[in-house]
């Protein structure tokens, strides 16, 4: 498996091709776990490979922030984890 950091273009991103090839999965902050047979992919993405370690650092960053900043107004802590569940503190990228 590899990983790489890719912003999502829209159509044509990935074809169904591409998810037939191999594993291909995006989680937060643009990173995306790409099976081996997909390593072109990366490249026809402009995306940037990185170790599982620094994709899941900047995964779970990335979840930790759209957590902090989804908040409504008057709303509780308690409110909060009730609509949105718990603040992230662990994920783990596919291996």
């Amino acid at each position: 498996m590899k990983y790489c950091q890719a912003t999502n273009t829209g159509k044509g991103f990935f074809t169904h091709t591409d998810r037939e090839l191999a594993h291909l999965s995006g989680h937060p902050g643009d990173i995306w776990a790409v099976g081996d047979a997909n390593s072109g992919w990366i490249g026809r993405v402009s995306g940037t490979e990185k170790t599982l370690e620094q994709a899941n650092g900047i995964a779970l960053a990335a979840a930790e922030s759209g957590w902090d900043s989804n908040n409504r107004t008057d709303e509780t802590p308690e409110k909060k984890v009730e609509r949105i569940g718990i603040r992230p503190t662990t994920l783990a990228l596919p291996a």
